[in-house]
């Protein structure tokens, strides 16, 4: 990767993350927060007692959100991060927990401060539209 490129074009994301084994460690202290955090019982509770293949979904979709291999559609096909959300009642309350697990999980992680920053950044877009999805199909009821 070229230093002076930045994040979000071609794969300097994927780079900076380390990866597919970077993404997977950042996922796997993700999930490990989320597990034994009081804030996140809620979100945990959405989830199936294993997290396998959770863990493998969000590196899989990480790799190529990122701009590395489309290792999600590859595997599991597309998909519509909101859309696929919607079908939980997921709130604010849920999104900040969910990015609150994930800001600790990137803090775990050898990442430049810059790069975290934007991670986190880049992170609450979607989170932020998995939210509206889903008020916006559970309000429709």
């Amino acid at each position: 990767m070229n230093n002076t490129e930045p994040f979000g074009v071609g794969d300097a994301s994927y780079q900076a993350a380390g990866g597919i084994d970077g993404l997977r460690c950042l996922v796997d202290d993700f999930y490990r927060i989320m597990d034994e955090s009081d804030a996140a019982v809620d979100i945990r509770r959405m989830h199936p007692e294993s997290l396998d293949m959770a863990r493998d979904k969000l590196a899989c979709f990480l790799s190529g959100w990122s701009g590395g291999p489309r290792l999600f559609s590859d595997k599991y096909g597309s998909i519509s991060i909101p859309a696929f959300h919607a079908q939980w009642p997921i709130n604010a309350a849920h999104s900040a927990a969910w990015l609150g697990c994930m800001e600790q999980a990137i803090a775990r992680q050898h990442y430049s401060q810059a790069f975290a920053e934007y991670l986190l950044a880049q992170l609450r877009v979607p989170a932020h539209r998995v939210v509206q999805a889903s008020h916006n199909r559970h309000s429709a009821r």
